[in-house]
């Protein structure tokens, strides 16, 4: 089993929020990139960010978005559609729409609209 399964969402998003805001993106974009994927909304976001939910439990408790197979590319050279885990592979889904944003990447694009 991975690390990063059982590490916090909590300690992670300070980062995506970082990373998307240095790039000239906001909070508010990220958190409906996450809500796309996770179907958290903002209530349920903060929840599992003040209960330091593992990322297993993050996705556990997530109703993914049915689309979200459509997401492909790579991530640290790793090629996202090919991640065998089921979990690496929602984490590394996340890590993708949270690079593509960053990226400037228009939002209907990202949420593959």
């Amino acid at each position: 089993m991975s690390r990063i399964f059982t590490t916090s969402f909590a300690s992670v998003y300070p980062h995506y929020v970082a990373k998307v805001e240095k790039k000239g993106r906001t909070r508010a974009e990220l958190d409906e990139v996450i809500e796309w994927l996770t179907g958290f909304d903002a209530d349920a976001l903060a929840a599992h960010l003040a209960a330091e939910t593992a990322f297993q439990d993050f996705f556990a408790a997530a109703r993914l978005n049915p689309h979200a197979s459509l997401i492909t590319g790579t991530v640290c050279g790793v090629r996202v559609e090919d991640v065998e885990d089921p979990l690496m592979q929602q984490i590394r889904w996340l890590d993708k729409l949270v690079d593509e944003l960053a990226k400037g990447r228009p939002m209907e694009k990202v949420l593959r609209g």
